[in-house]
């Protein structure tokens, strides 16, 4: 699902929003996370999950092309765990595996 998609599902079951009003709401909601994992700090949307963020050490690469070393500096990741309520609604309905 994109963006507008979202948008466009919660605008139709939220008749009584405008569509310009969803659009502000969720991209309102998009700020605030990306703002508080810039800052560091851990977002959880209880049902849903916890967006946090990981530190991968600096190592080194391979380019892939050539397969010369490279190397590849210190970065921060954003990750996301998914919650218990989201895993089982997802997991709902489906087949397990038979070994």
């Amino acid at each position: 699902m994109t963006k507008s998609e979202l948008i466009a599902e919660l605008s139709a079951a939220n008749p009584h929003l405008l569509a310009r009003d969803v659009e502000t709401i969720v991209a309102t909601i998009f700020n605030e996370i990306s703002a508080a994992l810039s800052r560091g700090e851990r977002v959880e949307l209880r049902g849903f999950g916890a967006f946090t963020i990981k530190k991968r050490d600096a190592r080194t690469g391979r380019n892939p092309r050539t397969g010369e070393a490279v190397p590849v500096d210190e970065k921060v990741v954003p990750f996301f765990k998914a919650g218990k309520e989201l895993r089982e609604r997802v997991n709902r309905g489906k087949p397990s595996a038979v070994a």
